[in-house]
C-alpha cells in the first residue's frame, strides 16, 4: 500500500526560519505502512506511557493520540551516546518527546519491527509527583474531573477519534444525498419544543438587581420582570435547543438541508443519558412525508457505522474488549438488519401484555395510550421484542410538539411523528411529518397557550408556497454512546456540561 505525501514526507520547509525541520509521522501510519517504511529514518512526536528498563536495552513506549496503538521505542545501549541512555531511563509517564529513528525487523515474536532510536530530545518534562495519570487505570468517573488531561487516556482518546469519524461520516452521508448544510443560529427567541427549559442569554447586570430596568405596571409605575426591550436584542433571548424551526425555512426553499450545531437544554437533572450542552443532527426534507423520513435515518445510521467499522475498528475492538463484548457484532447485525415499524398503539399494547405478566418487574407499569414511553419499555422493545433498532410511530398529540403534522385517518388524535429506539440506549432519533397546513397549526398553537406572534415567520412559510416536509433530529452524544457501547454520556462530549458543572 502506498503512503500518502504528508505521511511519507519526513522533512518540511520552515516558514519562520528558512531552515530544513523534522516532520513527525504518525504513529497510525507508522504502523500501517510499516513495511514501505523499514529502514527509512521517521521521526515521531508525542507522551511517554511508559518506560521498562533492562541491562542493555530500555524500551520507551510512546503515543501520540491518533491511534490506540502506541510505538515501542527500543534505546540500544550499547550502540547510543551515553547521555542518550541516561536521558531515555529518566523519562517519566506523561513527558513529552521527539524521537528520530529507523524500523528494523525485530527479534521478538510480538511485533514485526522495533523502533531502533538515534536521536532524542525532550520536549515537556511531566513531574511524576503532579501528573494525575501516573498510576495506569482510572475511573471514568474520576477523569472526568480532569476533562483537560483525560484524552491522554486510551478510553476517552478512543471515543474522541470515534467520535470524530462519526461527524466526519455524517456530513460525507447528506453530501453523497445532495442535501445542503445550513448554519442555524444559537442564539434564538424561539423555543422549538414549548417545554420552557432554556438558558437565557442577557447582558442585563444580573449582579446589580437594581439597575435591571423593569416592565412598566399600571399608572407608570414599575411592574413584575425585567423589560428586556433595554437589553442587548431588544428581547428575550435564549440558547437555542433546537435549530429545526430555523432549518425548516430553508427547506421550503432549497428541498434537503441539514443542520449540525450545539443545542442546550435547561433541565435539571443528573443521568447517564442527558446534558444540558449537546449536539444534535437535524434534517429537513421538502415534498417528504414520515415513511422517507424514517428511510433517511435508516440509510444515514447505517452508513455511519459502516464507516466507523472500516476506518475505527481498532478503537471498537477496544471497546468491544472492554465496554461491551459482542460490540462489533451488534453493530455488523444492524447494518444487515431491516429496522422494525411499529405504531404506537401496537407498542402499547405489546407492553401491556408483557407489563401484565409481572407488574412488579417494571419501575413504571402502567402503560397506556396517551402515556408518553419511559426508557424501560423503549429498551425492552428493542433489546427484548425485536433485538433490532425499532421505529415507533404515529403518537398521541397531546405528547408530542405543536409542530408535529395532525393525522387525518384518526381525527387528529394522533400525529405523524417517529422516534427510533436502539439496544442500549432508548431513544436516539425523534422525527415527525411538519404541519404544513396553516390553520391546523394556528389551532395547536392556541391549544398550547403558546404566542403566534413569536412565531409569525414560521407561520409565512405555511402562507408563501407551502409543501409537505419531514425531519429529525438526532443526539450526536447518544449516538456516540451507543456506537462505543460506553455507558455514561458524559464520557461521549470533550467537555460536559450538567447541573452543577461547567468547568474548563
Amino acid at each position: 500500500m502506498r503512503l500518502g505525501t504528508r505521511a511519507l514526507s519526513t522533512k518540511t520547509e520552515s516558514a519562520t526560519e528558512g531552515s530544513q525541520t523534522q516532520r513527525a509521522l504518525k504513529i497510525k501510519n507508522l504502523v500501517k505502512f510499516q513495511d514501505d517504511l523499514e529502514g527509512k529514518e521517521i521521526n515521531i512526536k508525542g507522551w511517554v506511557r511508559t518506560v521498562r528498563k533492562q541491562k542493555t536495552l530500555t524500551f520507551v513506549e510512546l503515543n501520540d493520540g491518533s491511534s490506540l496503538s502506541s510505538c515501542q521505542v527500543v534505546v540500544d545501549h550499547a550502540s547510543l551516546p551515553e547521555e542518550i541512555v541516561k536521558e531515555a531511563q529518566s523519562l517519566q509517564t506523561g513527558a513529552s518527546i521527539s524521537v528520530v529513528g529507523a524500523l528494523k525487523e525485530s527479534s521478538g515474536s510480538k511485533q514485526k519491527y522495533d523502533f531502533q532510536l538515534s536521536s532524542m530530545s525532550l520536549l515537556g518534562a511531566c513531574p511524576p509527583e503532579e501528573y494525575p495519570l501516573a498510576k495506569k487505570r482510572h475511573s471514568l468517573e474520576y477523569l472526568r474531573t480532569l476533562a483537560h488531561i483525560r484524552p491522554r487516556t486510551n478510553t476517552v482518546a478512543a471515543v474522541a477519534r470515534v467520535r470524530s469519524k462519526l461527524a466526519q461520516s455524517i456530513h460525507r452521508f447528506f453530501e453523497e444525498e445532495e442535501f445542503f448544510l445550513v448554519n442555524t443560529p444559537v442564539v434564538t427567541a424561539s423555543d422549538c419544543e414549548g417545554a420552557g427549559e432554556m438558558f437565557r442569554v442577557t447582558t442585563l447586570d444580573l449582579d446589580d438587581v437594581s439597575s435591571v430596568p423593569k416592565k412598566e405596571g399600571e399608572g407608570g409605575a414599575p411592574g413584575k420582570g425585567a423589560d428586556y426591550g433595554e437589553d442587548f436584542f431588544g428581547k428575550p433571548a435564549y440558547l437555542t435547543v433546537s435549530g429545526q424551526l430555523s432549518a425548516e425555512t430553508y427547506a421550503c426553499a432549497m428541498g434537503d438541508v441539514y443542520t449540525f450545531g450545539p443545542t442546550f437544554r435547561a433541565e435539571n437533572s443528573q443521568t447517564a443519558r442527558h446534558l444540558a450542552e449537546f449536539w444534535m443532527l437535524e434534517p429537513e426534507m421538502a415534498f417528504t412525508e414520515k415513511d422517507g423520513a424514517m428511510d433517511n435515518v435508516e440509510n444515514m445510521l447505517k452508513f455511519v457505522i459502516g464507516r466507523a467499522m472500516e476506518d475505527c475498528d481498532e478503537d471498537l475492538t477496544f471497546f468491544d474488549k472492554f465496554y461491551e463484548k459482542g460490540l462489533k457484532d451488534r453493530l455488523k447485525k444492524i447494518q444487515e438488519q431491516d429496522f422494525v415499524r411499529l405504531s404506537y398503539r401496537d407498542a402499547v399494547q405489546m407492553l401491556e401484555e408483557e407489563i401484565n405478566k409481572d407488574p412488579s418487574a417494571w419501575q413504571f407499569p402502567e402503560v397506556v395510550f396517551g402515556t408518553d414511553l419511559q426508557t424501560e419499555h423503549e429498551r425492552w422493545l428493542c433489546e427484548k421484542k425485536f433485538s433490532s433498532p425499532v421505529f415507533v410511530y404515529d403518537y398521541p398529540t397531546g405528547i408530542k410538539a405543536f409542530y408535529m403534522r395532525q393525522n387525518d385517518a384518526d381525527g387528529g388524535e394522533t400525529v405523524a411523528a417517529f422516534d427510533l429506539l436502539v439496544p442500549g440506549v432508548g431513544e436516539l432519533v425523534g422525527g415527525s411529518q411538519r404541519e404544513e397546513r396553516l390553520d391546523v397549526l394556528l389551532e395547536r398553537l392556541d391549544k398550547l397557550g403558546l404566542e403566534k406572534e413569536d412565531y409569525w415567520w414560521y407561520l409565512d412559510l405555511r402562507r408563501f408556497g407551502t409543501v409537505p416536509h419531514s425531519g429529525y433530529g438526532l443526539g450526536f452524544e447518544r449516538l456516540v454512546t451507543f456506537i462505543t457501547g460506553i455507558d455514561n454520556i458524559r464520557d461521549a462530549i470533550a467537555f460536559p456540561r450538567y447541573p452543577g458543572s461547567a468547568e474548563f
